[in-house]
């Protein structure tokens, strides 16, 4: 995290965390950094984004929505769009975009911290989500979201992962074992999580998950709903299948820069940074509103209802893998603190609020 010690950037977490009891965290965005006037003559910036769905997806769609925006602060995106998004991390730690958009799972890679967002019952709806991204917008969040020569952006909720299956009779944890799992071939943690509940992980990525679901090669998936009709996952479900009405986290995409690169650039890159912070928080109600239709749009006999008594058994399995991820140091302690405080602010009365080990 740039030249900071360890101890620094452990009192500035604390910081961080102190500000964002939640409320603070809001009430802090109210003070605006001065309005810098637009860069003249405009910056070039080259983004590379991936949509598994291709120049034409939901995500492809908000970059140029973003890129039409990005001209008023005197920013010119040049999108390049990816199907693949090994190739398109692989391009922007070649340098050959200064910008990327990618999974926050795969951003982990880059920035720990915030690659550990995505989690298991990371952030439970919409509304915990907006105040976990109104919490990194916080100013005291600006030195972690650098490290070395990358600096996350930006976070933006992509829907809550809700497990589809070919067989609505899937609908339980006992039933899925012995079944076909698509899980990423590049997460090993993924696999040990299937492997735990006793069903078969089959390696996938992001691009190819769909057609094996579709296709037979895997049993069930985890998706968002606003994937549902542009990888055509009503194939994979077919007249048998369904969806189980219960997310298993908030997924998010990751917005980073090469900061080596954008700096020589925009000199006063930290100040903008700051001032494109509020334009985000604006956006972000926006975009949530979007992924509420999406999953709306879903149609409704697919559903698989879950009672109250198997949605909490489900939250303390999802606990219970993400305490043992975090202490493997697969994911960040102050990440999952602060997820643990955006959930209890808003369900103060959950079991796990009377806990602290997380």
């Amino acid at each position: 995290m740039g030249s900071n010690t360890l101890q620094d950037e452990i009192r500035q977490v604390g910081r961080w965390l102190a500000a964002c009891a939640l409320m603070a965290c809001s009430a802090s965005l109210a003070a605006a950094p001065a309005k810098l006037a637009p860069l003249s003559p405009p910056v070039v910036l080259k983004v590379c984004l991936f949509d598994p769905s291709g120049a034409n997806g939901p995500l492809a769609q908000t970059g140029k929505d973003l890129a039409v925006d990005a001209l008023a602060f005197g920013l010119k995106l040049d999108l390049k769009t990816y199907q693949d998004e090994r190739v398109a991390s692989d391009d922007f730690k070649a340098g050959r975009c200064d910008v990327v958009g990618m999974s926050t799972l795969r951003a982990r890679q880059y920035n720990r911290i915030v690659g550990s967002i995505d989690s298991p019952g990371n952030v439970r709806s919409y509304a915990q989500m907006k105040t976990l991204i109104r919490a990194l917008a916080h100013p005291d969040f600006m030195p972690m979201s650098i490290t070395g020569r990358y600096q996350v952006i930006g976070v933006l909720p992509i829907g809550a992962l809700y497990v589809m299956t070919r067989d609505k009779r899937i609908n339980s944890i006992e039933k899925a074992a012995g079944k076909r799992v698509a899980v990423l071939d590049w997460d090993p943690s993924q696999a040990k999580m299937i492997s735990a509940i006793g069903a078969q992980p089959v390696a996938s990525d992001i691009t190819t998950f769909a057609g094996k679901f579709n296709n037979g090669q895997v049993d069930i998936i985890a998706a968002p709903a606003m994937a549902f009709y542009p990888l055509e996952l009503y194939r994979g479900i077919g007249t048998e299948g369904g969806i189980i009405r219960f997310p298993l986290l908030q997924a998010t995409g990751t917005i980073l820069m090469r900061r080596d690169l954008v700096l020589p650039k925009i000199p006063d890159l930290d100040a903008r940074m700051l001032q494109l912070r509020d334009y985000g928080l604006r956006f972000i109600d926006t975009f949530v509103e979007r992924l509420k239709k999406a999953d709306a749009n879903l149609p409704e006999n697919l559903w698989i209802n879950l009672s109250e008594e198997e949605k909490a058994r489900y939250s303390r399995m999802l606990r219970e893998a993400r305490l043992k991820m975090t202490a493997d140091g697969v994911y960040d302690t102050s990440m999952m603190h602060l997820l643990r405080k955006v959930r209890c602010k808003h369900e103060p009365d959950n079991e796990e609020c009377s806990l602290f080990d997380e």
